[in-house]
């Protein structure tokens, strides 16, 4: 048994363990490891799990995965986090280029800390019953609610998660609700089988989502609430083209220790 250096990195809520695996020390195929780690009353805790690796062409590589153990899709709150944990590494300074599961990614820290995380394009929304369904990294639906304080999210989230159309390769369900110039997201995620605090594709998505539904186009800013905090999605919409998407908010680190197996 050897004791390995872990960080813990949340942003607006959405909280992750990090390893810098460039060595290659963590077995990335151990599921069981990943879901000990995880657990929030055996093991660290966390809504997921990162390993930041060498990758050539890159400044590193992220690799996601979920709190029940299996490799994940993209995770925009925890690319923010692991750009954040780059830059604590010396790894890079304020800027990166990093390549995840969906594809390369380009990050910047700003100024008040904030970090600016470009996101995949968007091409294709789909109207299902009153909702929508599109993929930001990874695979959304978006409903809109009234009163969604008070909406039981995760018995209903479940419903559409595992419903005939979606229970086999899963999906994130989003609720959300016009607040001021954006709007209150609460997201039942795939993967963590609950609530979650925040999730950023999840905020993409409704972003994307809602401009397709009012007829928004141009250059468009949203601004996004969450139980965990507050998030900010700009991108630029032609037709049914959404581009130079970026996702913008927190990552901050919470503590450092070691844990042994």
């Amino acid at each position: 048994m050897a004791a390995y250096p872990f960080y813990k990195y949340q942003g607006a809520g959405n909280d992750f363990i990090l390893f810098d695996n460039r060595t290659g020390f963590f077995d990335r195929n151990n599921e069981a490891l990943v879901r000990q780690l995880c657990d929030r009353r055996f093991g660290i805790g966390g809504d997921g799990l990162m390993l930041l690796q060498s990758i050539d062409g890159y400044d590193f590589e992220m690799v996601y995965f979920n709190a029940d153990g299996g490799e994940g899709s993209m995770c925009g709150n925890g690319g923010r986090c692991i750009v954040a944990f780059a830059r604590d590494m010396r790894l890079i300074d304020s800027e990166a280029d990093f390549l995840a599961v969906d594809g390369r990614h380009h990050a910047r820290i700003a100024g008040d800390g904030l970090v600016h995380l470009k996101m995949m394009d968007v091409a294709k929304i789909e109207q299902q019953a009153g909702a929508y369904v599109l993929n930001t990294g990874s695979p959304h639906y978006v409903q809109e609610i009234n009163d969604l304080a008070a909406f039981p999210v995760v018995a209903e989230g479940q419903k559409i998660r595992y419903n005939d159309t979606f229970r086999a390769q899963g999906i994130n369900v989003n609720f959300v609700q016009p607040e001021g110039a954006g709007y209150f997201v609460r997201t039942y995620e795939r993967g963590v089988e609950d609530e979650t605090l925040a999730c950023g594709t999840g905020a993409t998505a409704v972003a994307l989502a809602m401009a397709y539904k009012t007829g928004k186009s141009g250059d468009v800013q949203t601004p996004i609430r969450v139980a965990g905090g507050h998030l900010n999605i700009r991108f630029h919409r032609q037709g049914d083209e959404f581009s130079e998407v970026y996702l913008v908010g927190p990552a901050q680190f919470v503590f450092k220790g070691e844990v042994a197996w």
